[in-house]
């Protein structure tokens, strides 16, 4: 029994079909993203009817600046793009949101809205995370993205949410000369956008590598140094059993785990909860991780003749 009752392995789709997939994702998010401008360009001029030539002109220019920056990223695929998307496209439905609520027409508002979910969603997918991973790769590896530790995952979304709405909320009460509240809403806004991008940007840089050599885990959330098995060590890949003693360097993430076991002891590093603590040294023979679809990686490690378990 594997650690969840379903999993698809990625055998059964062909590479082709895979690659389609990862295709129509690629270039779903930017063809959107332009629906999201005409439409949301028509919200937002019928929430600003009536308003102050200040307050417009700010919703205007901030509403242009984040679809263009996004607009960039989407064309040209990286971990750097992948993590601007995620922390903007969401964003789009908090706009949306504030168009209704400052009266934009319900036909103009659910169009808005429903693009902009849209598009989320798709930034959101694990087949534009591979496709933006794979995109800053070098040489002959693949990088298969890693889920998110729980633990990781739920501040990082409550800090977005308080990021994201003081972006969008602070200018337009500035420009309204309500200093009293868009001033310190301005602060959390400065603070979150020097602060937060360096911490979002590790989820996008938390890989499982198949490279000519073996198997190498990059994750600075939880290891203190990246883990490579070389290619002689891999005893075996493969879906984690219910029950399996292999040491979990998943975060611990939700959802199913690939287990790796090698021919010899490896030293592991897992990094400390605190940026203070120290690090624990570990030496194994298997661990567990959580590549956001783990039948790529499992198909992946056939390609290269790597050894498959059970």
């Amino acid at each position: 029994m594997v650690r969840e009752t379903e999993m698809s392995t990625g055998r059964g789709a062909t590479p082709d079909r895979a690659l389609l997939l990862r295709l129509i994702v690629r270039w779903a998010v930017p063809v959107l993203w332009v629906a999201v401008a005409v439409a949301g360009g028509d919200a937002i001029g019928d929430a600003l009817d009536g308003r102050s030539g200040a307050v417009r002109l700010v919703a205007i220019v901030g509403a242009w600046l984040g679809w263009a920056v996004a607009a960039v990223a989407s064309v040209v695929p990286s971990t750097v793009s992948l993590t601007v998307l995620r922390a903007i496209v969401p964003g789009s439905i908090g706009v949306a949101a504030a168009c209704g609520l400052a009266g934009a027409t319900a036909g103009s508002v659910a169009l808005s809205a429903a693009l902009c979910v849209a598009t989320s969603a798709m930034c959101a997918t694990a087949e534009f995370g591979l496709t933006m991973a794979q995109a800053s790769a070098y040489g002959d590896e693949v990088r298969i993205p890693l889920r998110a530790p729980v633990g990781y995952a739920l501040p990082a979304a409550v800090s977005w949410v308080l990021w994201a709405s003081s972006v969008i909320v602070a200018p337009l009460l500035l420009a309204a000369g309500v200093w009293a509240s868009g001033i310190p809403l301005a602060a959390l806004a400065v603070a979150g956008t020097v602060l937060l991008p360096r911490r979002w940007h590790q989820l996008s840089r938390r890989w499982l590598v198949f490279v000519p050599a073996g198997v190498v885990v990059h994750d600075r959330v939880v290891l203190a140094e990246t883990l490579m098995v070389r290619r002689h060590d891999v005893r075996s890949l493969s879906l984690a059993l219910v029950g399996t003693e292999a040491v979990d360097l998943t975060g611990p993430a939700a959802g199913h785990a690939v287990e790796v076991t090698t021919a010899a002891p490896v030293r592991v590093l897992r990094a400390s909860a605190s940026r203070r603590g120290t690090a624990t040294e570990l030496t194994l023979r298997a661990f567990l991780v959580a590549p956001s679809r783990p039948g790529a990686a499992l198909t992946e490690a056939a390609r290269r003749r790597l050894p498959l378990g059970p």
